[in-house]
């Protein structure tokens, strides 16, 4: 055997390998309480078919907290619903990005607010157009306005003062906030620029076509619209109007962000409010 081994140039343990047949086709791999994670995973996909495997991981996780259970690692979730065909198809598409420097996530609430519009159309033609504001720390949305008309000054103008409302309780912010929305007339009117000084908020207006440079809202405006509005029933602008409420208590609850480490807005706000616990 040797002779032969070194007369080939290959190791002997490869043709006693190849003599023997080879080792037997191995089985699926399985571990108990597969079925049961499967199905709990099958529940969460049937209502939320837009969520992968470490969305789907979070809120998991989340109810076996609750209950005291131990946490499932994503590898394990991966796992199993690739054996149930419950991947989402990969992203395979791309678009040129441009360069962008700058930082639009804060590193604490109410130091940076974003805003931004987004439309959803219905199926009989109708157009909800929505305007909303966001903290770029804790991604909670703090306030929004919704018409079938267009986005006007007024719009947002009472958008600043529901946001300043509801984060400090008070008619003017304690300290200066950053309000960071794109060039549209609605937020460089003259009456919305006074109003948000009113307010102490300082305006900030992104270069024109960077949309990376409000990262933070153009996520929601992907997040809202494939993960809600294009897997619910969009008959006409009235049935959009009555679920957007849902849809964004929905999203500052439950919706688990990579950047929160997969907590949802609400659920970081409430972690960061808890005191620290003493190590000792």
């Amino acid at each position: 055997m040797k002779v032969v081994a070194d007369t080939l140039g290959i190791a002997r343990s490869h043709l006693v390998k190849q003599l023997s047949g080879g080792a037997k086709p191995r089985g699926r791999y399985q571990r108990q309480g597969d079925d049961e994670l499967l199905a709990a995973i099958r529940q969460l996909t049937d209502a939320r078919p837009t969520y992968g495997y470490r969305r789907i991981t979070a809120l998991l996780n989340r109810a076996r907290r609750a209950s005291g259970a131990e946490p499932i690692n994503h590898k394990r979730v991966f796992r199993l619903m690739t054996q149930g065909h419950l991947l989402l198809q990969p992203h395979v598409g791309h678009r040129p990005i441009r360069a962008h420097e700058g930082r639009v996530i804060a590193l604490a609430s109410n130091q940076r607010w974003s805003s931004d519009g987004l439309e959803i159309s219905c199926w009989n033609g109708e157009v909800v157009r929505l305007v909303f504001a966001i903290d770029t720390c804790d991604r909670e949305i703090i306030a929004w306005q919704a018409s079938t008309g267009g986005i006007s000054g007024e719009m947002v103008r009472d958008l600043m003062l529901a946001c300043v409302e509801r984060r400090f309780n008070a008619l003017r912010a304690p300290q200066p906030v950053q309000w960071l929305a794109d060039n549209g007339s609605a937020y460089a009117a003259r009456e919305t620029l006074e109003f948000a000084v009113a307010l102490a908020l300082v305006p900030c207006f992104t270069p024109v076509r960077s949309p990376e440079s409000n990262g933070v809202s153009e996520a929601f405006v992907k997040t809202l619209k494939r993960d809600y509005a294009r897997i619910q029933p969009r008959p006409d602008a009235l049935t959009v109007l009555q679920q957007l409420p849902r849809w964004i208590n929905d999203y500052n609850e439950n919706h688990p962000h990579r950047g929160l480490r997969m907590r949802s807005p609400r659920e970081f706000i409430r972690c960061q409010s808890q005191p620290a616990s003493c190590p000792v």
